[in-house]
């Protein structure tokens, strides 16, 4: 069966009962259960198809929300009231979510249908995917590639069409390195735009909830209806989401190249010649290209690494066995139960991110190391800024490479480079997208990234629309 692969065209085509959303949804049930990329570690059968039955009549009888005939999946770390949720930990096994997350209650008020929980890196902290209790995730283009990280899921799921779309968490590229590996849109809004309440944190000041999909208008509808205030959620703006609809750019605008990227010394031939034609295009199309210096670019995954693993040693000191989750049977005291639940319950990656932010916490290097990369973190923002005041947007690639094997990267440090392009966006709260509009000769994709202002969420889909319309 071929499901149309916009949601304006499953609305139209349910509609006029040429399609019916119950096979759509037992289309996309098959589907999971035939997959190879260990996407999915559950599937919502009997609820999904029964919302697919009420919405389909919503939709004849012209009742329906914006959503409606949508089918997404979530990434195991976002809260859905009464099913289970493990961040890919041991440490939540057995946990059932008390609340939805306030991503997930939009998108059910809009008639979205939830068909599924998607595998990630433990506690949302990787950048391939293969630290999950449930095993790695598979590149549906390459099975032996990962499918990138943290929210491997969930570009998965969506790559091999097993969902319309998927919600993951970027915190430092885990929507937008994932989406260049597999092939899809991935896109980050500005922090403060979505709410975080249920969502499992990681680093605060970094964390958001973003969307995969194949469709840009898809993207745009489904970050207007996930978008807005929040009253469990005080650093959620009070701002008008996006549009509902991509308006056509009707000017020329200014673009600007940040050179230190193109010249990076782990960037890919091919991609970075695919970067420089579209940037060429975009010339010849008329809009004004600035080749600007961005001199922090070596200090950015440092920068993100400090403070982030600060913010998630204190954030994950609450999984502590007294409360939910896993409770080990070796413990005779109140510290033993600590200590050794946390032990069996953490994998290596977050133990040794736990780690490095209780050290950099630590007296005596507090102001050495945290202090100091808040310093950088500001610097990095303000040159930031001043790059944007006279552009509308920056491009450059998503990552240097594409998709690596599955167990080729061991060092930390390596595969912390991984997020060398994505984490600027995290660290100045900038919404940033990957555009899959590249193929390299491996066969793999790769996406082309653009980072806007704060809350120009509408100009960086009009211009992602006209990318995507041009290559």
């Amino acid at each position: 069966m071929n499901i149309p692969e916009s949601l304006k065209d499953i609305q139209q085509f349910v509609a006029s009962g040429e399609i019916s959303l119950v096979h759509i949804c037992k289309e996309y049930i098959d589907r999971i259960k035939s997959s190879k990329t260990n996407s999915f570690i559950e599937v919502l059968e009997n609820e999904a198809l029964s919302k697919a039955e009420e919405i389909q009549r919503k939709i004849i009888d012209n009742e329906a929300g914006l959503l409606a005939g949508l089918f997404i999946g979530l990434k195991d770390n976002i809260c859905y009231e009464g099913h289970h949720l493990t961040a890919s930990s041991k440490i939540l096994e057995g946990f059932e979510s008390m609340f939805s997350a306030t991503a997930v209650e939009k998108i059910i008020n809009e008639d979205g249908i939830i068909i599924g929980r998607l595998n990630c890196d433990e506690f949302a902290m990787g950048s391939s995917n293969e630290n999950s209790i449930y095993g790695p995730v598979k590149n549906p283009h390459n099975l032996n590639k990962v499918p990138g990280g943290s929210s491997g899921g969930s570009a998965a799921a969506v790559a091999e069409n097993l969902c319309n779309a998927a919600l993951g968490s970027d915190t430092g590229g885990s929507v937008r390195q994932p989406a260049s590996f597999c092939g899809v849109i991935g896109f980050k809004p500005t922090y403060g735009r979505v709410s975080r309440n249920g969502l499992i944190a990681y680093g605060s000041s970094f964390d958001q909830i973003g969307v995969f999909s194949k469709n840009i208008d898809d993207t745009s509808l489904i970050s207007h209806v996930i978008s807005g205030a929040d009253k469990f959620d005080s650093t959620v703006s009070r701002k008008e989401p996006n549009k509902k609809t991509i308006k056509t750019i009707d000017k020329k605008l200014n673009i600007g190249i940040p050179e230190d990227y193109l010249n990076f010394k782990t960037l890919d031939a091919e991609i970075k010649e695919k970067t420089l034609s579209i940037i060429d295009d975009l010339k010849a199309k008329g809009h004004h290209i600035e080749i600007l210096k961005f001199p922090y670019l070596e200090y950015i995954v440092p920068t993100y690494y400090v403070l982030s693993t600060a913010e998630a040693s204190s954030n994950l000191s609450r999984y502590d066995g007294a409360h939910f989750g896993l409770r080990s049977n070796d413990a005779s005291d109140i510290n033993s139960t600590y200590e050794n639940t946390r032990s069996e319950g953490f994998g290596i990656e977050v133990k040794r991110r736990i780690m490095l932010g209780n050290f950099v916490l630590s007296s005596g290097y507090y102001d050495a190391y945290f202090t100091k990369a808040q310093k950088v973190r500001r610097l990095i923002a303000q040159k930031t800024f001043q790059m944007l005041e006279k552009n509308d947007a920056l491009l450059f690639p998503t990552t240097p490479t594409t998709a690596f094997n599955i167990g080729e990267i061991e060092d930390p440090i390596a595969m912390y480079l991984q997020d060398i392009f994505t984490v600027h966006a995290n660290i100045v709260g900038l919404p940033a997208i990957s555009l899959p509009i590249g193929k390299h000769s491996n066969s793999l994709p790769f996406g082309i990234q653009l980072m806007s202002g704060k809350f120009k969420e509408n100009q960086l889909f009009e211009l992602s629309k006209f990318l995507m319309q041009n290559h």
